[in-house]
Protein backbone atom coordinates (compact mmCIF):
# COMPACT_ATOMS: atom_id res chain seq x y z
CA UNK A 1 0.00 0.00 0.00
CA UNK A 2 1.38 3.21 -0.84
CA UNK A 3 1.04 6.48 0.64
CA UNK A 4 -1.13 8.03 -1.71
CA UNK A 5 -3.42 4.97 -1.29
CA UNK A 6 -3.50 5.53 2.60
CA UNK A 7 -4.78 9.54 1.27
CA UNK A 8 -7.80 7.90 -0.34
CA UNK A 9 -8.47 5.83 1.92
CA UNK A 10 -7.93 8.04 4.69
CA UNK A 11 -9.96 10.85 3.02
CA UNK A 12 -12.68 8.65 2.13
CA UNK A 13 -13.00 7.45 5.54
CA UNK A 14 -13.40 10.93 6.42
CA UNK A 15 -15.71 11.58 3.65
CA UNK A 16 -17.89 8.73 5.62
CA UNK A 17 -17.48 9.26 8.90
CA UNK A 18 -17.84 12.85 9.00
CA UNK A 19 -19.45 13.27 12.43
CA UNK A 20 -16.87 11.06 13.68
CA UNK A 21 -14.08 13.37 12.67
CA UNK A 22 -13.95 15.54 15.76
CA UNK A 23 -13.94 12.46 18.51
CA UNK A 24 -11.13 10.71 16.39
CA UNK A 25 -9.02 13.88 16.75
CA UNK A 26 -9.78 14.22 20.29
CA UNK A 27 -8.29 10.92 20.84
CA UNK A 28 -5.54 10.92 18.98
CA UNK A 29 -4.74 14.14 20.50
CA UNK A 30 -5.14 12.40 24.12
CA UNK A 31 -3.21 9.80 22.89
CA UNK A 32 -0.54 11.62 22.06
CA UNK A 33 -0.55 13.65 25.43
CA UNK A 34 0.03 10.86 27.54
CA UNK A 35 2.95 9.77 28.88
CA UNK A 36 3.11 6.47 28.02
CA UNK A 37 0.67 5.84 24.95
CA UNK A 38 2.78 8.95 23.25
CA UNK A 39 5.38 6.33 22.62
CA UNK A 40 3.08 3.90 21.10
CA UNK A 41 0.74 6.29 19.19
CA UNK A 42 2.09 8.06 16.62
CA UNK A 43 -0.83 11.12 16.44
CA UNK A 44 1.33 14.31 15.36
CA UNK A 45 1.64 13.02 12.11
CA UNK A 46 -2.20 11.56 11.85
CA UNK A 47 -3.38 15.17 13.19
CA UNK A 48 -1.03 17.19 10.90
CA UNK A 49 -2.29 15.09 7.66
CA UNK A 50 -6.00 15.60 9.16
CA UNK A 51 -5.92 19.26 8.00
CA UNK A 52 -6.03 19.11 4.46
CA UNK A 53 -8.65 15.90 4.74
CA UNK A 54 -11.09 17.45 7.11
CA UNK A 55 -10.90 20.66 4.58
CA UNK A 56 -11.02 18.18 1.08
CA UNK A 57 -14.39 16.60 2.88
CA UNK A 58 -15.72 19.83 3.53
CA UNK A 59 -15.67 18.79 8.08
CA UNK A 60 -16.13 21.57 9.99
CA UNK A 61 -12.76 23.07 11.43
CA UNK A 62 -13.77 24.12 15.05
CA UNK A 63 -15.01 20.94 16.38
CA UNK A 64 -12.51 19.30 14.83
CA UNK A 65 -9.70 21.98 17.07
CA UNK A 66 -11.72 21.85 20.23
CA UNK A 67 -11.39 18.07 20.54
CA UNK A 68 -8.16 17.48 20.19
CA UNK A 69 -7.61 20.52 22.11
CA UNK A 70 -9.97 18.61 24.69
CA UNK A 71 -7.93 14.98 23.86
CA UNK A 72 -4.38 16.84 24.36
CA UNK A 73 -5.26 18.53 27.96
CA UNK A 74 -6.65 15.35 29.25
CA UNK A 75 -4.12 13.64 28.04
CA UNK A 76 -2.01 15.83 30.04
CA UNK A 77 -3.85 15.81 32.47
CA UNK A 78 -3.91 12.39 33.61
CA UNK A 79 0.06 12.38 33.09
CA UNK A 80 0.22 15.30 35.48
CA UNK A 81 -1.97 13.51 37.77
CA UNK A 82 -0.22 9.96 37.52
CA UNK A 83 3.34 12.01 38.57
CA UNK A 84 1.36 13.54 41.33
CA UNK A 85 0.02 10.35 42.86
CA UNK A 86 3.43 8.38 42.29
CA UNK A 87 6.00 11.02 42.96
CA UNK A 88 9.28 9.72 42.22
CA UNK A 89 8.52 6.41 41.30
CA UNK A 90 7.05 7.22 38.03
CA UNK A 91 10.70 7.86 36.90
CA UNK A 92 11.32 3.87 37.34
CA UNK A 93 8.31 2.52 35.45
CA UNK A 94 8.13 1.40 31.85
CA UNK A 95 8.33 3.32 29.68
CA UNK A 96 9.90 6.74 31.47
CA UNK A 97 13.09 4.16 32.62
CA UNK A 98 13.86 3.09 29.30
CA UNK A 99 14.04 6.95 28.41
CA UNK A 100 16.35 8.82 31.14
CA UNK A 101 17.40 11.28 28.88
CA UNK A 102 14.19 12.32 27.55
CA UNK A 103 13.13 12.24 31.50
CA UNK A 104 16.26 14.20 32.60
CA UNK A 105 15.42 16.98 29.90
CA UNK A 106 11.84 17.35 31.38
CA UNK A 107 13.06 17.71 34.77
CA UNK A 108 15.84 19.81 33.63
CA UNK A 109 12.78 22.07 31.58
CA UNK A 110 10.26 21.64 34.43
CA UNK A 111 12.71 23.06 37.10
CA UNK A 112 13.05 25.97 35.05
CA UNK A 113 9.93 27.03 33.77
CA UNK A 114 7.45 25.50 36.13
CA UNK A 115 3.87 25.42 35.14
CA UNK A 116 5.16 27.51 32.05
CA UNK A 117 7.48 24.26 31.15
CA UNK A 118 4.34 22.59 29.92
CA UNK A 119 3.06 25.08 27.42
CA UNK A 120 6.07 25.42 26.06
CA UNK A 121 7.22 21.52 26.02
CA UNK A 122 3.75 21.17 24.62
CA UNK A 123 5.39 21.77 20.95
CA UNK A 124 8.72 19.72 21.64
CA UNK A 125 8.24 16.54 20.04
CA UNK A 126 10.58 14.35 22.14
CA UNK A 127 9.18 15.74 25.73
CA UNK A 128 6.08 16.71 24.74
CA UNK A 129 3.93 13.60 26.46
CA UNK A 130 6.31 13.56 29.92
CA UNK A 131 6.93 17.29 31.19
CA UNK A 132 3.19 16.86 31.97
CA UNK A 133 3.81 13.61 34.58
CA UNK A 134 7.46 15.21 35.84
CA UNK A 135 5.34 18.33 36.30
CA UNK A 136 3.13 15.98 39.10
CA UNK A 137 6.34 14.73 39.92
CA UNK A 138 7.94 18.31 40.80
CA UNK A 139 4.45 19.56 42.69
CA UNK A 140 4.01 22.02 39.99
CA UNK A 141 0.54 23.67 41.47
CA UNK A 142 -2.90 22.46 39.91
CA UNK A 143 -4.22 25.68 39.12
CA UNK A 144 -1.04 26.94 37.13
CA UNK A 145 -0.76 23.44 35.59
CA UNK A 146 -4.13 23.53 34.63
CA UNK A 147 -4.01 26.99 33.03
CA UNK A 148 -0.70 26.32 31.12
CA UNK A 149 -2.03 22.96 30.29
CA UNK A 150 -5.40 24.39 28.68
CA UNK A 151 -4.00 27.54 26.50
CA UNK A 152 -0.98 25.32 25.29
CA UNK A 153 -3.78 22.52 24.09
CA UNK A 154 -5.71 24.68 22.61
CA UNK A 155 -2.85 26.45 20.44
CA UNK A 156 -1.10 23.42 20.02
CA UNK A 157 -4.38 22.19 18.23
CA UNK A 158 -5.13 24.92 16.29
CA UNK A 159 -1.53 25.10 15.08
CA UNK A 160 -1.32 21.33 13.76
CA UNK A 161 -4.48 21.23 11.96
CA UNK A 162 -5.06 24.63 10.77
CA UNK A 163 -1.94 25.11 8.34
CA UNK A 164 -3.35 22.07 6.24
CA UNK A 165 -6.98 22.96 6.30
CA UNK A 166 -6.41 26.75 5.18
CA UNK A 167 -3.77 25.86 2.92
CA UNK A 168 -6.49 23.22 1.30
CA UNK A 169 -9.06 25.65 1.24
CA UNK A 170 -7.05 28.23 -0.72
CA UNK A 171 -5.94 25.90 -2.74
CA UNK A 172 -9.62 24.79 -3.94
CA UNK A 173 -10.59 28.60 -3.85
Amino acid sequence: MDLDAIRQWALAFIEAHKAWTPLIAGVLAFCESVAFLSFLVPATVILLALGPMIAAADVSFWPVVLCAAIGAALGDWLSYEFGHYFKGDAKRMWPMRRYPAAVARAEAFCRRWGAGAVALGRFFGPIRAVIPLVAGVFGVRRVPFQVANIASALAWAFILIAPGAGLMTWWRG
